[in-house]
C-alpha cells in the first residue's frame, strides 16, 4: 500500500532535494503531530520533511510503541530537512505477546518536541532492507508504557534507511521460554533472510537455568538462525543496579540462583561456536560502576523521577545509554549493520 504524496525519497538526513509535499491527510494535531497509515505488517520506507518555511521548530520523531527514530532537531524558519528511515510494522506493535497493550494495526508516527514542524511525509513499502532482529527480555523490548524503556526502542535512532530493527523481545522471557512460545522465536525465525542479524540477549529471567540448559537453548537459537542464512550475535545481559560498596554484586552481574555465571557461559559459547559476543554485561558494569551507587540511579527507574523504583529496568535515558553500548559492540565486531549506522 503506497501513501506517497510527493517525489521519491532521498538519503537521510539532507537538505530538501525535492519539494516537500505538504502534510498528508493521515496526520492530525499540532503538538504532537500524530500520523496513522493503515498498512499491513512489513517493512516501510518513511520519508519526513521536518521544518517549516514560516517558523522555527524543534521536532522529534517516534513510531509505533515509543520507538525513537529521531531525537529532537531544531530548524530555523525557512529550513526544511529531509529524513529517510526504514520502519518495521508488527501487530501487536509492542511486545509480541501483547503485554502492556497491542496498539493500533498499521503504522503510527508521532512528531513531538517543543515545537514540532512537519512539511511532508510519505510511506512506501521497503525493498529488501537488512533486518536486525532482537531476541530478548524486558530490558530489550518495545515497552508500551512509560517510564519503562527497552534498549531496542532506542537502538532505532542509530539506524539509517536500508536497515530496519525488528524487536521480538518480550517481558519475562528466559532463553527457554523464548524458544518455546509460538509468538516469539517460532514466529521470528521464518522471517530471517540471508545476512540478517539476530541479536540474542538472555539471562535476567534464567534465574534457575542450569549451565547446560542455558548453553543448549542458546545453541538451538544460533543453529536455527544460521540455518536461515542469518548472522547470530550473542549479547550478554546488562547489569542490575546492586552495589556492595562501590562495586556491583554477583546478582547484578548475573550469577544466577544455582550458581551459574550466565555472561561467562555466553562468552564461552560464542568462542566455541564462532559467534560474535557483544559483552553488554562488561560494558554496562563499567558504566554503572563509573557513575557510582548514587548517580547510576538515573539509568534505571527512580521514585522521584519515574514514580517507581526499579534497579533492573531502564529509564529512557538508561535505555539510550545501553543502546549506545550495543552500537559500540556492533562497530567493534564490524557487523553488517555498521554501514547503516548514523
Amino acid at each position: 500500500m503506497d501513501f506517497e504524496v510527493g517525489a521519491s525519497p532521498s538519503p537521510s538526513p539532507s537538505a530538501t532535494a525535492s519539494p516537500p509535499p505538504g502534510r498528508p491527510a493521515q496526520c492530525t494535531g499540532s503538538s504532537p503531530i500524530t500520523c496513522h497509515f493503515p498498512v499491513s505488517p512489513g517493512n516501510y520506507t518513511v520519508t519526513a520533511w521536518i521544518g517549516d518555511r514560516a517558523s522555527a521548530g524543534n521536532t522529534s520523531m517516534s513510531v509505533e510503541a515509543r520507538r525513537r527514530i529521531l531525537s529532537a532537531v531544531s530548524t530555523t524558519a525557512g529550513t526544511i530537512t529531509q529524513h529517510v528511515f526504514t520502519i518495521n510494522v508488527r501487530q501487536p506493535e509492542g511486545q509480541p505477546t501483547g503485554q502492556g497493550g497491542t496498539g493500533t494495526p498499521g503504522l503510527t508516527i508521532t512528531f513531538a518536541g517543543s515545537a514540532p514542524k512537519l512539511s511532508g511525509l510519505t510511506v512506501q513499502a521497503a525493498s529488501n532492507p537488512l533486518a536486525v532482529y532482537l531476541a530478548g527480555d524486558s530490558t530489550v523490548c518495545d515497552q508500551f508504557t512509560a517510564p519503562y524503556t527497552g534498549w531496542g526502542q532506542l537502538l532505532t535512532r542509530h539506524v539509517s534507511a536500508g536497515a530496519v530493527i525488528a524487536n521480538y523481545a518480550d517481558s519475562g522471557e528466559s532463553s527457554g521460554s523464548f524458544l518455546s512460545n509460538s509468538a516469539l522465536f517460532p514466529t521470528m525465525r521464518p522471517l530471517i533472510k540471508r545476512n540478517d542479524l539476530v541479536l540474542i540477549q538472555f539471562g535476567h529471567n534464567d534465574k534457575s537455568t542450569s549451565a547446560s540448559a542455558f548453553r543448549g537453548n542458546l545453541t538451538t537459537m544460533v543453529n536455527q538462525v544460521r540455518d536461515r542464512g542469518g548472522v547470530p550475535v550473542l549479547v550478554t545481559p546488562p547489569v542490575r543496579r546492586r552495589f556492595n560498596g562501590n562495586q556491583l554484586d554477583a546478582t547484578a552481574l548475573h550469577v544466577n540462583g544455582v550458581g551459574v555465571n550466565l555472561p561467562a557461559e555466553m562468552r564461552r559459547l560464542g568462542s566455541s561456536l564462532g559467534v560474535p559476543v557483544i559483552d553488554l554485561t562488561a560494558k554496562s558494569e563499567a558504566l554503572v560502576e563509573s557513575m557510582g551507587p548514587t548517580n547510576s540511579a538515573q539509568i534505571y527507574l527512580r521514585q522521584s523521577a519515574d514514580g517507581v523504583t526499579d534497579n533492573t529496568h531502564f529509564s529512557e535515558y538508561g535505555a539510550g545509554r545501553m543502546a549506545d553500548l550495543v552500537v559500540e559492540g556492533i562497530r567493534e565486531h564490524n557487523l553488517p549493520l555498521v554501514s547503516y549506522l548514523r
